[in-house]
């Protein structure tokens, strides 16, 4: 549920913004056009509307479970950015360094970058390769994505199990399941940096591993 209200609360401000910077004559329609959530549950002849008419339906890419998007930005500038998220999160689903490439900037940098992590595109290598060392079938689901702006924030839950080893540790096979939150800059056609949270306390507590 936190995960949950950090999203509500950055779904919030993050439409805010857009309202504050819409011409005064437009603010009323604005205000209620401007965003649409929609939910992978619904029927399957709901998906050829707004905002699943944006995703990317092409083999072997993640796709959204819930998706909100700012309709102020148009089309096109909406399906791209939708389409950024579910290469970058490819990438983290897969360990596929093509999706990162395709996604990610050459001068991406990571603003929250934590303690051994190369800054740059190489960051988010690192991890990944790190990470799948101690949980080879890491999977990651795009739970949630919000679109507003140049912004993609995303709510990530990965799960695997610890069959690999970890800071000296060996798995047992235990499952491996917590949330991430990430705020992604998208520039003209690629994500620039990002911000981003998880939730180490449970991941590591599910390793094993103590926190130093």
């Amino acid at each position: 549920m936190r995960i949950r209200t950090i999203l509500a609360a950055a779904s919030a401000a993050l439409c805010a913004a857009a309202l504050a910077s819409a011409p005064a004559s437009a603010a009323t329609t604005a205000a209620t056009t401007a965003t649409v959530t929609a939910t992978s549950g619904g029927p399957h002849g709901a998906r050829a509307s707004w905002p699943w008419n944006l995703v990317d339906r092409s083999p072997g890419l993640v796709r959204p479970k819930a998706l909100t998007v700012d309709r102020s930005i148009g089309a096109r500038r909406a399906a791209r950015e939708v389409r950024l998220a579910q290469l970058l999160y490819t990438f983290w689903d897969t360990g596929d360094r093509k999706y990162l490439d395709a996604a990610v900037g050459p001068g991406f940098r990571d603003n929250t970058l934590p303690p051994g992590r190369p800054q740059g595109i190489e960051g988010p290598l690192f991890a990944s390769k790190r990470f799948r060392a101690a949980v080879p079938d890491l999977t990651c689901e795009l739970a949630d994505v919000l679109v507003a702006g140049d912004r993609i924030i995303a709510r990530l839950v990965f799960r695997g199990h610890f069959t690999g080893t970890f800071a000296g540790v060996a798995g047992k096979g235990q499952a491996v399941e917590f949330n991430a939150i990430d705020i992604q800059h998208a520039g003209h056609d690629k994500i620039i940096e990002d911000w981003h949270i998880e939730d180490n306390q449970t991941l590591l507590t599910q390793l094993g591993v103590t926190a130093s």
